[in-house]
């Protein structure tokens, strides 16, 4: 029982977290990196992710991961090649620090039957509510690696869950996000990704 405990402890973060990076050395190293995700992390471009506010030990997962190959972008290989183990930390740290731009659904019938899914799940399809790992409010468990969703642009959230679908992208733990997109509509993954983009 004790070991189950401090497992659960580990797994929600109560005993801290792997990555210990420094901001200042991450924003310095981030210059390459505003093009596409901006000066503090706020994509203004909708197929690349905001990631202002991401926890650091997720960004830093997904940074590992598309330089091991585990996680498979043609943008972003070139731009990880060159980074060790301190460099990701720095840059995970640095968006970390930074504040999320909040943003909002274009599409109101679509982020009402989000927020449906988001809520509830849908029972018919043995679709467990996305809340259940990522919260009511999107901010994610930072222990357990389920990153913040809130703001998020809709068409980076839906090429994620398409990706996620269709195996393109496996680097979820247990396939976790794989088998929940599997059971996901088309018309389901862009009515969730409506209501994360006005999440907050």
């Amino acid at each position: 029982m004790k070991k189950l405990a401090i497992a659960t402890l580990v797994m929600f973060g109560a005993v801290g977290t792997a990555v210990a990076g420094d901001p200042a050395a991450g924003q310095a190293k981030a210059t390459t990196c505003i093009a596409c995700h901006g000066a503090d992390g706020n994509s203004m471009i909708p197929t690349f992710p905001k990631i202002a506010g991401q926890h650091a030990d997720y960004t830093a997962k997904q940074l590992h991961d598309f330089k091991s190959g585990e996680r498979h972008d043609a943008s972003m290989a070139p731009m990880v090649a060159g980074l060790d183990d301190q460099d990701i930390k720095d840059l995970a740290a640095f968006y970390a620090t930074q504040t999320p731009a909040i943003g909002a659904a274009t599409d109101e019938l679509k982020a009402e039957r989000g927020e449906q899914i988001f809520l509830g799940g849908d029972a018919s399809k043995g679709l467990s509510a996305c809340m259940a790992c990522h919260g009511p409010n999107g901010a994610g468990i930072p222990g357990a690696q389920f990153p913040a969703l809130q703001g998020q642009h809709a068409a980076y959230t839906i090429k994620t869950l398409k990706d996620f679908r269709s195996g393109e992208r496996a680097n979820d733990a247990g396939g976790m996000m794989q088998d929940i997109a599997a059971r996901m509509s088309d018309s389901d993954i862009e009515a969730v990704a409506e209501y994360i983009a006005g999440l907050h």
